[in-house]
């Protein structure tokens, strides 16, 4: 049986049509009153702190301040709205970074309309939801005989993972500093940790790790901008 009360939520998605979509979506269901919608993790975090929303619904790879330092904040600032990730990635380390970092549902944009809900409703009730197509016991369950060091990936810390996936998006140390509310030369720091744990020794070799791992957002037209405006894979 639905809820009859409206889950109060706060949308953030980079992308316009998909946030528009998303707000439509949610307002049509009935039962959920999108109390704030935005584009970015600062005025995300700012309209959470402000609007105490029931759920917040936030793309994986807000731009100004990236999502894992927002869930980083909020449990800061003592905040008890519920955080539903959504992701076009799967992996095994995406997925346990989310919910290490706070969030309480991680939701695939591949997924259907039902999901989303399904993740809403549970989160809100105090449960945690992944999406059906995430392999849970594969990531969760016992490595059968393999070790952590046999996948470079997940010897990476969090900090390292974060830098790892934004420079595959394409961005610079200093916009990376920025949304992590660190200095360049910290992520420097990362960075060359990373590298040196996953032995590779430029971001050209990152990104094609990352493209032969799956770890690369969907290509949106962002993305290759961003790619190209750096140089592509060369």
């Amino acid at each position: 049986m639905e809820p009859t009360a409206n889950i109060r939520l706060l949308i953030a998605e980079p992308l316009p049509l998909l946030r528009e979509a998303l707000s439509a979506l949610c307002a049509y269901r009935g039962n959920f009153q999108v109390v704030a919608i935005c584009a970015d993790g600062a005025s995300a975090l700012r309209m959470i702190l402000e609007t105490r929303p029931d759920v917040a619904l936030l793309d994986l790879d807000l731009p100004e301040v990236h999502t894992l330092e927002l869930l980083r904040r909020a449990r800061e600032a003592n905040c008890d709205t519920r955080m539903v990730l959504m992701s076009s990635r799967s992996d095994r380390k995406t997925v346990i970074e989310s919910l290490r970092c706070g969030a309480q549902g991680f939701v695939l944009k591949s997924g259907s309309a039902q999901q989303l809900f399904d993740s809403l409703r549970q989160v809100r009730e105090g449960g945690v939801y992944i999406s059906p197509s995430v392999e849970v016991e594969k990531i969760f369950g016992p490595q059968r005989g393999r070790k952590m060091e046999d996948d470079p990936i997940e010897s990476l810390s969090a900090r390292e993972h974060q830098v790892f996936t934004m420079l595959v998006e394409g961005l610079r140390a200093k916009e990376i500093a920025a949304r992590l509310a660190v200095s360049p030369k910290t992520i420097d720091t990362y960075r060359a940790s990373m590298m040196r744990k996953l032995d590779i020794h430029d971001v050209a070799g990152l990104v094609k790790f990352a493209i032969h791992r799956n770890l690369t957002p969907m290509a949106t037209p962002e993305y290759l901008q961003s790619r190209a405006a750096n140089g592509g894979l060369e």
